[in-house]
């Protein structure tokens, strides 16, 4: 039983630091690749548009996660699907890392939830 806890705890702790590696990707590179995704979620990421999510200072991981469902269809959406179909991994990392890397303007979630008022 002890050793069953040693090795799940080693576990946790290696999957927890290795998160930063897992997270890797160049904001400067992000900000360029993002220039098609800033009519929507704006140049700060901070969409004023309520229909489009605010993507500044989202996860990194979680960032990069959803664009590859859109990308591989698990999100069915059509224009987001167009938008990130073009981008390599690499990509995909650069552009959560833009994103995660701003400060988000969201401080409250009224009127951000659908059907709010």
């Amino acid at each position: 039983m002890n050793r069953a806890l040693t090795l799940i705890s080693f576990g946790a702790v290696l999957a927890f630091a290795s998160a930063p590696l897992l997270a890797s990707g160049n904001a400067a590179a992000g900000k360029t690749k993002a220039a098609t995704c800033f009519a929507c979620h704006g140049t700060d990421g901070n969409a004023v548009d309520p229909q489009y999510p605010r993507l500044a200072g989202q996860y990194n991981l979680y960032l990069q996660h959803v664009l590859h469902e859109y990308k591989d269809g698990q999100r069915d959406n059509p224009i987001m699907k167009g938008m990130v179909a073009t981008l390599s991994d690499q990509d995909i990392e650069d552009v959560a890392a833009y994103f995660s890397s701003l400060p988000s303007k969201l401080d409250t979630l009224k009127g951000h939830i659908s059907g709010d008022k």
